[in-house]
């Protein structure tokens, strides 16, 4: 008998092309992803992968092998899809997942309309950026996930995946109160090419987008501080310590020193729910994205 998490890190395997690019698409170590495949090996009676320079490559078998996985992989999913749209109705456990400010200006919007109109679902929300969520959506360890890209900086999505836009989230530019551009009614970027910016943590989604936003406009980033949640960075925007990019979703009450202006060429993060396409047939996932996009129009005209 064939073990499906074996047989999804050899489909991981084979759409990533190593082990170590497996790893990085399932969340786990490259030596969780070789043993599993060892194991796989041991089962099957057959090589699935050889050494080819400092990496490895899968052997006919493996080939073959793989891509009956994800035959395998998308008719069981197809299956628990079937069986959940043939009782017509939301239940058992969907596992959500968002990213920090989605979790606390969207999510809750969600969750309660869920609550109401879906009684027998029991939703789960996990807070977690996209780049840990969607590898945990297209190996099924989660239902659907809350992921953001800028409006100049597109997200990779996997081909596994289908997507639908839940708001668009306009950021502005948060300043000390004492600022020369607090003021101001709207500002460019080039008006800031000065000052010291407060920036997401280096390796994120939205750091890198910070840079290369900034650089296209022939600005060179000074980075001062970094901190993840926005409460900090406009924190640290109240003690004059920098500028910060401040996204509308999920921001709260403004801390007193701090002014946010608006920029004149308007910078915005699309905000998508997207879950695993094998899994659209299942009513309690379209019950979930309806619910997302719900609180999304809520949250857009509040």
């Amino acid at each position: 008998m064939l073990n499906l998490d074996r047989l999804r890190t050899l489909n991981a395997v084979a759409r990533h092309g190593s082990v170590s690019a497996a790893a990085d698409g399932l969340h786990v170590t490259t030596s969780a992803v070789s043993q599993q495949l060892a194991k796989l090996e041991r089962e099957t009676g057959q090589q699935l992968l050889a050494k080819q320079g400092r990496g490895v490559r899968l052997t006919d078998a493996g080939r073959l092998l793989a891509e009956h996985a994800s035959r395998i992989l998308s008719q069981v999913e197809l299956a628990q899809a079937d069986l959940e749209a043939q009782r017509g109705q939301a239940v058992g456990e969907l596992v959500l997942g968002a990213f920090p400010t989605a979790a606390r200006g969207l999510a809750p919007v969600a969750l309660a309309g869920l609550r109401a109109s879906q009684p027998q679902l029991r939703v789960r929300l996990e807070e977690m950026d996209p780049d840990l969520s969607l590898p945990r959506v297209v190996r099924g360890d989660m239902d659907v996930a809350v992921v953001l890209e800028w409006h100049n900086h597109p997200l990779p999505i996997d081909e596994a995946l289908t997507r639908a836009p839940v708001l668009d989230d306009p950021a502005d530019v948060a300043v000390p109160a004492g600022h020369p551009l607090a003021a101001r009614d709207a500002v460019d970027l080039e008006d800031l090419a000065e000052e010291e910016w407060i920036s997401w943590p280096r390796g994120q989604f939205c750091h890198d987008w910070l840079m290369s936003t900034l650089r296209s406009k022939g600005i060179e980033p000074r980075i001062s501080h970094m901190a993840d949640e926005h409460h900090t960075q406009l924190a640290l925007v109240a003690a004059g310590l920098g500028v910060v990019v401040a996204p509308r979703l999920g921001r709260g009450p403004v801390p007193e020193g701090v002014r946010i202006v608006p920029v004149r060429h308007t910078m915005f993060r699309h905000v998508y729910a997207v879950w695993r396409a094998d899994a659209d047939r299942r009513p309690s996932i379209r019950a979930a994205v309806g619910a997302l996009r719900a609180a999304g129009e809520a949250v857009s005209h509040a």
